[in-house]
Parts: structure tokens; C-alpha cells; sequence
């Protein structure tokens, strides 16, 4: 399909400012070598093309056939051209059929039936088309811009829009394929992403999704660009939508709609932008050859300074650092300003204007020798400069890029001011432009990260409890009735998650009994069926420290809540944190940590993994919790042991790989982080119905 050598357009036409012209019009536009054969039977001859009346009539089985027919046509024409031995197809028709008989299937699906029982790959419906600017092959039905530039960026969209909006782009990026994949009913984004790793001219893949239809193909992909090390930058698009079924656990609730995705992206190290200005910036700043390979920061170089504190600002808000330079860099880079400036990362480096050229250039030689810089930042105003260009900013930004070998980028701060024809004249030595700051300071955030992400190691998982273990568990769950207390507590202690000491009791002497076996102070909770979240009804009394207080909190609780209640110890005081498993319909288990107790909600400070986890990966999980500096230590509390932490959402993460498909759903809440370890005071486990 990509690289047809021959292709049918049916539904061709001469008539002006239609499809069927448009049609004709793209592959000519692209300069489309193979074979063309126009299809209509109104016509003797269309752009210099013989036409014939049906498919059937082409001479010979095309590789694609462009359908370029209404909804109503398009069943009938797509069983044409697979009769007649087209090896796949493409329609950017919506598929939408205004009076659907209800005994048939709907009609997406009866032209995937089609589709796949003649082994075709299809593109679309509802989507533009491709354009494979490797095979010249432009198979659209809507205009593209001239010119456009071969390059080393592969870029899959589910929009129609973006897909446009990112090909009229007027900044020069180059592409080797572009995909408007629409509904993909057939053929569907893991499949182009497959094509474009298998082109040795990719070296970044661009994604604006909606949904992914075919999962376990994407995590696929995924992997392999990883293990190829081609970066992926995704824009997925419905972040903000609510979960449309929430489970009685905490953990969906916190997930949401989008937790999936976060998990996925971040164990496949997909760098995930929030606007196609990001991704622009992004997908540039990539397609350079230059990667990081050392170094902690980015240095920038201004030619202003209240334009430097912007950048500072607008970093710290991205979260991208700044290297720090050493005494020796700090020297070099002083010994070349004019006096009154003050060396600097970053560094305002504008003072007279005289010899202004050098000092720049000498400034960033010094700062690329600096072994804690990662990137180099041009950061100035692209206005127009004018001839000639052997001096000024351009200049400085060629001798640069010329005499080092670090990423190397130049920023401008307001993206309207950029003067496109020297951003072009930067762009055609390879310069990346990055317009913008806060989108560019996001895309370096991608490139920093792209490190760590190349260098992290495989995952290796813990191992798995002993069979009959996981078997009894998964008979448990299997049976569909929720677990009490202690069964979740004992199920996560089987699986090496730490838990708190507690007995069953359904009286108040036996409680005062199980409370001086465990040891007071002591809890006691109401162990009654069907309350998930004791706290929320008044089911929790800590603190106990001694029979009078057990007996008179098991009385209160009993008869408001019934006499099953579980006494357990007091755990060691320490930093609330919560875990938690929650089953994804698509990408299936999710390990959760988030800050825990009784907010857990309301915080919704959370992070998301794919299990299973190691301890790199559960250690990177916690960090990025906004609650992560309270273990630590926090007002004189003494830090909490962060590595006993991140043991426990590993083992949290073996149950999840290895139980999620008898899972709804699983709470850890509170687990308690003390400077002796951690432990999980209470558990709720939802078995799948």
C-alpha cells in the first residue's frame, strides 16, 4: 500500500475543485512514478491517464486502489477491486450510512470483512490518506503544499486536521511518511509505525491518538522503537475526560480514563507532548542527528536579560535543569565578556555590542567543553536580520553548530516574530529553530529525557510466589466474591508486600483478647461485608492503649456497623502513601502509587505503571509524586526508608502481572513509610465478576 507500484483512483474526474480531481492532482503533485489508472466510466482519458470504466477493466491487479466514492457506493467498489486483485485499498469516506439495516453489521465493519478476507491492507475511512514522500506517492484526495521536503520524521495521526495542519507546517520539517489513518478499520497505527522503524531514514516517529484499537500490537511497536532507539513523541488528545465507569476502589478512580496511557508511555519511554507546538518543537529538535550523551543540563546563551529570567521561569515550571558549571567553565566563559557581565549558566551575554559575534561564539565553545552540559541554547529573537549573513546571530549560530558536536538548538522566544526565510537558512544546515519558549523548552525536557531512556536497563521482574501459592489465589479470585480484610491482607502478604499484624474478632472479649496478643496501643475496624472505606463511616478507632478503650471502641463500632471487626497494631508513625492495582480494558493491570489516607482522592497526586516493575522503575514511579519530598523528611521528621518502599510496589507489581485477570481492582490504603520499612495497614481486593 505505501509503496504501490501501480494504483487505480476510482471515482477520478476531471471536474474542478472535486475529489476525483484532487485525486489526480495529489499524485501527480507528489511525482508518482509507478502506473496510474484512472477510473470512471465517463471519461476516455483524464490528466493524460487512458480511463476505464470499472476496476475490472484495469489491465493489470493494482497494488492500491483509492476509493474515492460515496458511502453508499463504497461496499460495492471495494468487493470490485479486491475481485479484480487490488492488494489493498484507501477511502477517505466517513463510512457513515444514514438508514443502517439493523440485521447487518454496520459498515466499517463489513468492509474490514472484505478487506481481510483478501488479505488488503486498507487506510481510512474518515481519515486523508498517506503521503510517502520516499516512494513519491501521494495518495489523498486534498491538497498538499508544494515542495514538500523529504526527511527523516514519520508522523501517524488519527486527525485529519493534524495530519493537514503538520503537512502545511511552514518551518521545513522534512518527512518520510505521513498518515491519516481515520477510523482504521483494516490497517491501523502499530502497522505504520512498523513500516516507518523498518526505514532506515526514520529517526523520529510523531503520534496525535485518539484511542488504540489493536493494544497489544501498539506495546509491540513500542518496544521495538525502544529497543531500536527511535524516539516516539505522542500527542494523545482526551486527557481531561473523566472515566466512564468508576470502580468502587480508589485506584480507578485516581486512574481515570488516561492512567493507561501514562503507564504505557512512560515504560516504553514515548515522550508525551500536550499541544502541536510541543510536538513541532519536539519532532525538530529530534530530527537532528545530535542525541544527548553526557551531561545533567542544558547551558543557554541570551541576548537579554529580562529574556534569560523568562527562560529560567518557564524551565523551572518544565521541570528542565539547568547544567552546572563548573569553576573552570565559569573562568573561561569571563575571561571572553565584556566588563560589567557575570558568567553565568544560563548567561545574558550582550553587553556593548562590540565584537559581539565572538563573544558569543567563544561563550558557547566554552560551555560545550563544560562535561556537565548536555545541550547548547541560542536563545534570541528571530526577527529579521537581513544581509548579509556572515555576521550576526546567524553566524554565530553556524560557527556553532559547525565547531561542536553536543544537541545544539536555536530558541525564539515569540514564534510570530520568527522570520521564516532565516530559519530556513539556519534549518538547511541543520540547525534545529525552535519556536517559542515554553514549547521548546518542553521539547529540550524531551531530549534530556531521551537519555535516560536509552540508558535505563530492561526490566528485571522479582520472582513470583511458589505455584500453589498463586494457584490457591487465583481459585479465590476466580470465584468472584470480594475478599474481607484479611484475605486482602494476606494475599498481599503472600506476595511480599509488608502488612500489619491483625486478628479477626466478633465479640468484646475477644477483641481485648486479640489485642493483648497483638500488643497495645492497638486499632480496632469494622470488618463488615460490603464497606469499603472504614474511614468514611466512623469504622476506625486507633490509638488503644488499654482494655477499657478496646472494649468501649469494638461497642461503639458494633452497634453502628455490626460485630465483625478486625484488630490489628498500631502502625509506626510515618508518611501516608497508597497503592493499588486497577484493570485497564485495553492495556490490561496498572500498578498505582499515589499519597495516601483519607485524601487520597482529593490530592489525586498519582503515578501509574505497566507491571511488572523493578525497583529503577517503582523508585522512578515515587519520584514523581508532588508529595515525594515527605519521605524525605519533612519539618525535622526523620526520612523514610524510600528503597523498603519502592520493594513493596514491585512485589504489589508481581501480583498485578500475575493475578490482574481475576482483578477489578486492588487498594493499598494506607501503606505507612517509616524510617524502619514500610507496612500496609489495610487492603481492599474486588475480584473480577
Amino acid at each position: 500500500m505505501l509503496e504501490a507500484r501501480s494504483v487505480a483512483v476510482v471515482g477520478a474526474s476531471e471536474k474542478v475543485g472535486s475529489l476525483g480531481q484532487q485525486m489526480m492532482v495529489e499524485l501527480a503533485r507528489g511525482g508518482y512514478e509507478g502506473a496510474v489508472y484512472p477510473v470512471n466510466p465517463g471519461y476516455e482519458a483524464i490528466g493524460g491517464h487512458r480511463c476505464f470504466p470499472s476496476i475490472a477493466d484495469v489491465p493489470e491487479p493494482v497494488d492500491l486502489a483509492i476509493l474515492g466514492v460515496a458511502n453508499h457506493r463504497i461496499e460495492q467498489v471495494l468487493r470490485d477491486a479486491a475481485a479484480a486483485g487490488a492488494k489493498s485499498g484507501a477511502t477517505f469516506s466517513s463510512l457513515y450510512e444514514d438508514d443502517p439495516d439493523p440485521s447487518r453489521p454496520p459498515l466499517p465493519d463489513r468492509l474490514a470483512a472484505i478487506a481481510n478476507e483478501h488479505a488488503m491492507a486498507f487506510c481510512g475511512g474518515n481519515g486523508m490518506g498517506f503521503l510517502n514522500l520516499e516512494s513519491k506517492l501521494y495518495a489523498t484526495g486534498f491538497p498538499v503544499p508544494d515542495g514538500m521536503r523529504p526527511g527523516p520524521i514519520a508522523f501517524v495521526s488519527h486527525s485529519g486536521s493534524a495530519f493537514a495542519a503538520v503537512s502545511f507546517n511552514d518551518r521545513g520539517i522534512g518527512f518520510n511518511l505521513l498518515v491519516s489513518s481515520g477510523h482504521e478499520i483494516v490497517t491501523g497505527v502499530a502497522d505504520y509505525i512498523g513500516y516507518a522503524l523498518d526505514r532506515d531514514s526514520t529517526r523520529v516517529i510523531g503520534l496525535f491518538l485518539e484511542t488504540i484499537r489493536r493494544p497489544e500490537e501498539f506495546r509491540a511497536v513500542l518496544e521495538r522503537a525502544e529497543n531500536e532507539q527511535v524516539p516516539v513523541v505522542a500527542l494523545k488528545v482526551g486527557r481531561a475526560e473523566g472515566s466512564a465507569e468508576m470502580v468502587a476502589a480508589h485506584s480507578g478512580a485516581l486512574a481515570g480514563a488516561d492512567g493507561a496511557y501514562e503507564a504505557l508511555f512512560d515504560a516504553y519511554g514515548v515522550h508525551r507532548v500536550r499541544s502541536l507546538d510541543e510536538m513541532a518543537d519536539t519532532l525538530e529538535l529530534f530530527s537532528a542527528p545530535r542525541r544527548v550523551r553526557s551531561g545533567s543540563g542544558i547551558a543557554s546563551v541570551h541576548d537579554s536579560g529580562g529574556e534569560r529570567v523568562l527562560l529560567v521561569d518557564l524551565a523551572a515550571d518544565a521541570g528542565v535543569p539547568f547544567a552546572r558549571i563548573s569553576q573552570s567553565t565559569t573562568d573561561a566563559v569571563q575571561d571572553v565578556l565584556d566588563p560589567g557581565l557575570t558568567a553565568a549558566n544560563p548567561l545574558d551575554a550582550w553587553g556593548t555590542g562590540i565584537d559581539a559575534d565572538r563573544i558569543f561564539v567563544d561563550a558557547f565553545r566554552a560551555l560545550h567543553a563544560d562535561p556537565e552540559v548536555a545541550a547548547l541554547v541560542f536563545s534570541v529573537d528571530m526577527t529579521r536580520q537581513g544581509e548579509p549573513h556572515d555576521a550576526g546571530y546567524l553566524e554565530v549560530a553556524k560557527q556553532v553548530w559547525s565547531s561542536t558536536d553536543k544537541p545544539f538548538c536555536v530558541q525564539s522566544n515569540l514564534a510570530s516574530a520568527v522570520d521564516l526565510t532565516e530559519a530556513h537558512y539556519l534549518r538547511e544546515m541543520g540547525i534545529p529553530v525552535l519556536e517559542g519558549t515554553e514549547s521548546a523548552l518542553r521539547a529540550l525536557g524531551h531530549l534530556l529525557e531521551d537519555r535516560t531512556v536509552r540508558e535505563r536497563p530492561p526490566v528485571r521482574p522479582a520472582p513470583l510466589p511458589p505455584t500453589e501459592v498463586r494457584e490457591r489465589w487465583r481459585a479465590r479470585l476466580s470465584s468472584g466474591e470480594q475478599l474481607d480484610e484479611f484475605e486482602g491482607l494476606a494475599l498481599l502478604d503472600d506476595y511480599g508486600v509488608p502488612v500489619i499484624a491483625t486478628a479477626r474478632a466478633a465479640s468484646r472479649d475477644e477483641a481485648v483478647a486479640a489485642a493483648r496478643v497483638i500488643g497495645l496501643p492497638a486499632v480496632v475496624k469494622t470488618a463488615a461485608p460490603g464497606i469499603g472505606h472504614k474511614s468514611d463511616v466512623g469504622g476506625v478507632r486507633l490509638g488503644l492503649k488499654d482494655d477499657a478503650a478496646v472494649r468501649a471502641a469494638y461497642d461503639d463500632i458494633a452497634s453502628r456497623l455490626g460485630p465483625q471487626v478486625a484488630v490489628a497494631a498500631m502502625a509506626p508513625k510515618g508518611v501516608e502513601l497508597a497503592l493499588g492495582v486497577v484493570v485497564d480494558p485495553q492495556f490490561g493491570p496498572l500498578v498505582l502509587a499515589a499519597a495516601g489516607g483519607v485524601l487520597v482522592e482529593l490530592l489525586k497526586d498519582r503515578k501509574l505503571g505497566l507491571p511488572p516493575l523493578d525497583d529503577d522503575r517503582a523508585t522512578r514511579l515515587l519520584d514523581g509524586l508532588r508529595s515525594r519530598p515527605l519521605l524525605d523528611g519533612f519539618r525535622g521528621e526523620p526520612p523514610a526508608d524510600v528503597p523498603a518502599v519502592a520493594r513493596a510496589l514491585v512485589a504489589l507489581s508481581v501480583l498485578a502481572a500475575d493475578l490482574g485477570d481475576r482483578l477489578e481492582a486492588l487498594d493499598v490504603n494506607p501503606i505507612i513509610a517509616s524510617p524502619d520499612g514500610c507496612v500496609a495497614v489495610d487492603a481492599l481486593v474486588i475480584p473480577r465478576t
